[in-house]
């Protein structure tokens, strides 16, 4: 082993979490999002006040292929970016439920789609330091349709069936506006890094 990788594992074995001194609600507007001020206390021995973190529910994002190979896809309007995107399947989850139930439910609800065959992607923080929600991603296979969709909420969503190369050209046309669908649609098309955040997913089971 060289010593610039020596180097690099000791700067990696250095690095330490941040100590939480104190925290303050500022707004709870459950069950929708919180925000907290912390206090916290670098490895230096620095401290930082005001140091502000959001709570929003954590939420399945799924990648979900039917039988013959397309992908399950839905168009709706999001406010965030205030325009219509192409998204993958996706819902909050709710207090105290298992990340891959609250992924079948919502695939049934918004789509009508079922599936037996499930790959758990991972969980990932949204906001790197403000928290935000935790976003666990799904590959799903043999999806059918099996119910029509129920919905039941705010958003007007329309049902499409895409292969994988139009996934792609909707991106050379703009038809995606929220992060975490680009982040899975590049893990679902690079097969080496999902295989890798696969088993990283099973190893923290």
């Amino acid at each position: 082993m060289s010593d610039d990788q020596n180097s690099d594992d000791q700067n990696q074995d250095e690095q330490k979490p941040w100590d939480v001194l104190g925290s303050r609600e500022l707004l709870d507007a459950s069950p929708y999002l919180k925000v907290r001020a912390e206090t916290v206390q670098l490895p230096d021995g620095r401290t930082v006040e005001n140091f502000y973190q959001i709570d929003q529910p954590d939420f399945a994002l799924m990648y979900v292929e039917t039988e013959d190979g397309k992908v399950v896809m839905l168009r709706t309007y999001k406010h965030g970016p205030r325009r219509v995107s192409l998204t993958f399947p996706a819902g909050a989850i709710e207090p105290g439920e298992d990340p891959l139930a609250a992924a079948k439910r919502e695939l049934l609800e918004e789509t009508g789609y079922a599936a037996d065959d499930w790959t758990a992607l991972g969980g990932f923080v949204v906001g790197a330091n403000s928290k935000g929600s935790t976003c666990h991603m799904f590959h799903a296979r043999g999806a059918r349709k099996v119910a029509e969709p129920d919905q039941g909420d705010l958003e007007d969503m329309r049902i499409e069936l895409h292969s994988a190369r139009e996934l792609i050209d909707a991106a050379a046309q703009g038809d995606y506006a929220v992060l975490p669908v680009i982040a899975m649609l590049g893990a679902m098309l690079l097969p080496e890094l999902r295989e890798g955040l696969g088993m990283a997913a099973r190893s923290t089971r």
